[in-house]
């Protein structure tokens, strides 16, 4: 059993690169557990266009194996008119094969977001991102209000998942509330597959 979280994500301006890095760093503080960081290439409307292999910055891009060796799923988008931005939800929608033979059934995943604003639909991306999650029969973890952060924070934090504000010019640094709860997601994230996997 593996014990890789896969932290898959798609970032423009680098905000939800960010929140995907200190996802991966609750992941890693559960002993025994690895985080697995990759991201989806962008689309173009020429789809002629090929991207290189391997992407100028960040982590590498994801690969149909990536799926099928992670013992969880964290997902993560930036927010585009409420929803998830085109390159996630192409390569989503590229996942019929893994749909159909169950790779990703019984595992856990979390969602995470960031937006320009306040409330520039955070929680209805974090929502509309879970339902592909749950058609591939996996069992989706949240933030409980147990943690102190959710309560507190002024800007991102959801219990559907972790978010970040990133302000409408993109020059607002993650809270440390923010930073609290992605944390905790990953770590979340990460002590639920190890359960699962003590019990496989």
């Amino acid at each position: 059993m593996s014990h890789d979280i896969l932290v898959l994500y798609y970032s423009r301006s680098g905000h939800t690169a960010q929140l995907a890095r200190l996802i991966a760093r609750g992941v890693e503080e559960v002993p025994g557990m690895r985080a697995r960081l990759r991201q989806v290439p962008p689309v173009a409307p020429v789809t002629e266009v090929a991207q290189p292999p391997e992407p100028d910055a960040g982590a590498p891009y994801v690969t149909r194996e990536d799926l099928a060796e992670c013992a969880g799923l964290a997902l993560g988008s930036p927010t585009r008119f409420g929803n998830m931005a085109a390159p996630l939800k192409y390569f989503l929608d590229s996942t019929g094969a893994e749909w159909a033979s169950g790779v990703l059934a019984g595992k856990p995943a979390a969602v995470f977001t960031a937006t320009s604003t306040m409330h520039g639909g955070q929680e209805s991306t974090l929502l509309t991102m879970a339902l592909p999650l749950l058609h591939h029969g996996m069992l989706l973890v949240g933030l409980p209000y147990t943690e102190p952060a959710l309560t507190a924070t002024l800007s991102g934090g959801t219990p559907y998942g972790a978010s970040h504000v990133a302000g409408p010019k993109g020059d607002n640094a993650i809270s440390e509330h923010e930073r609290e709860l992605a944390r905790a997601l990953g770590r979340r994230l990460a002590d639920v597959a190890r359960r699962l996997a003590s019990h496989a």
